[in-house]
């Protein structure tokens, strides 16, 4: 890290304006990404309602933002309320827009560019705009389609993959396409923010939930596209790995994931049976995949014997993977107990404690203090930003007005 500014603790985007014109959770987690970042994140909602998931609701929150669900994605932001149906504050989000270095939308493909709103005419006016569309399936023939991640979760094939061989397919236990689509709308800002040092210019970044979805499947499609198997459900084994699944202890499952033929090694003799891995049939990964039908029940019959966290442990201090089922709470409280500060307290416009988040994950090396601003309640902003957009669209007014009141100015 050379940049004298993170030295001395500024955020990497501080100064970049974020204009948020999304809501649900893959655009509103991408801007609160860059929010988190230092990004000042304006984030525009409807009157009255606000984003979608400001009502979905329970669990509600107690620090007044409404539904914890929009809490998890909309922390450091201000929200100002305008009815894009409405000319004057039409105009206001024109302004905006003219103003940022980021858009990020997820209207309909074209819904945004029918009210003036695109990118080809905002860009026209503002050349460093850096547009970004989230849509479910793309703008051309995913048009029509609208973009939700349990239905492309089925459409996409991850659920054809997730779930018990011999039940039916499952979603996964949150919306995690939404999530990647998020990282990956996230990535290409950071990518054409560096660009635009060079350019000078913007640019417009179209992300869609099936390609993120496609692009996280990695493995699995690549069975199909490199070797045409086409995967199927294999409950919480791993097509390619063995032993690499949920195996059952005394009391109930243990996570063992053996990666390589050494840790097998460790883990038969661990389990006080050390001549399986000197077995023929299990001594390769290969053999262990070929043969999981009569390996894992021997396995599940020595881990049986004690209960499974007493398993992880010892394994643990052996140098094998495992780990016991948790909750989200265990999961936090064992997070916490490695150092890794999983959590941040949030705090309000008066400084209060608004309760506690999930942070964003990286630490930075020189410390990076985060951010740590309560999710803005409806049109919490709305007085003081309209009162800064209008302020630069009256002294633009004076301007214009003085240029044409010079002898011979013309367009």
């Amino acid at each position: 890290m050379n940049d004298p500014a993170l030295r001395t603790g500024q955020r990497p985007l501080a100064g970049i304006l974020v204009a948020d014109f999304s809501r649900i959770l893959a655009g509103p987690l991408c801007t609160m990404t860059l929010a988190d970042l230092g990004a000042r994140v304006i984030k525009v909602e409807r009157p009255g309602t606000g984003d979608d998931t400001r009502s979905w609701g329970p669990p509600w929150s107690g620090a007044g933002a409404g539904a914890t669900y929009f809490e998890s994605v909309n922390r450091n932001k201000e929200s100002v309320c305008l009815d894009l149906g409405d000319d004057g504050d039409l105009r206001l989000a024109k302004e905006l827009a003219l103003r940022a270095d980021v858009l990020v939308e997820n209207f309909k493909p074209g819904g945004l560019a029918r009210m003036g709103l695109g990118y080809h005419e905002l860009s026209a006016a503002n050349p460093g705009l850096i547009y970004v569309s989230i849509s479910g399936f793309g703008a051309e023939g995913g048009r029509t389609l609208p973009g939700y991640d349990f239905v492309v979760q089925a459409l996409g094939g991850l659920m054809s993959i997730t779930g018990e061989a011999d039940g039916p397919p499952m979603k996964a236990g949150v919306a995690l396409v939404d999530v990647l689509t998020a990282k990956d709308a996230a990535i290409a800002v950071l990518a054409a923010l560096q660009a635009r040092r060079d350019s000078g210019r913007g640019s417009h970044i179209q992300v869609n939930l099936l390609s993120s979805l496609q692009g996280a499947l990695v493995n699995q499609a690549q069975a199909y596209l490199g070797a045409g198997i086409v995967p199927a459900r294999m409950g919480n084994a791993h097509p390619s790995i063995v032993p690499y699944e949920l195996l059952g202890c005394a009391d109930g499952p243990l996570a063992v994931a053996c990666g390589n033929d050494t840790q097998f090694v460790r883990l038969a003799a661990e389990l006080g049976a050390p001549e399986l891995a000197a077995d023929p049939r299990f001594a390769t990964n290969s053999a262990r995949v070929e043969r999981r039908e009569v390996l894992i029940p021997r396995l599940e019959e020595l881990l049986g014997t004690a209960p499974a966290a007493v398993w992880q442990q010892r394994l643990a201090g052996a140098g094998v993977p495992a780990g016991r089922v948790s909750r989200i709470d265990e999961g936090i409280d064992y997070a916490e107990s490695l150092g890794l500060e999983p959590t941040i307290e949030v705090r309000d416009s008066s400084g209060q404690s608004a309760g506690r988040q999930i942070r964003h994950p990286a630490l930075w090396d020189p410390p990076l203090a985060p951010r740590a601003e309560a999710p803005p309640r409806l049109g919490e902003h709305t007085g003081d930003v309209v009162a800064w957009l209008q302020d630069g669209m009256e002294g633009a007014a004076e301007d214009k007005a003085a240029e044409e009141a010079v002898p011979g100015w013309h367009r």
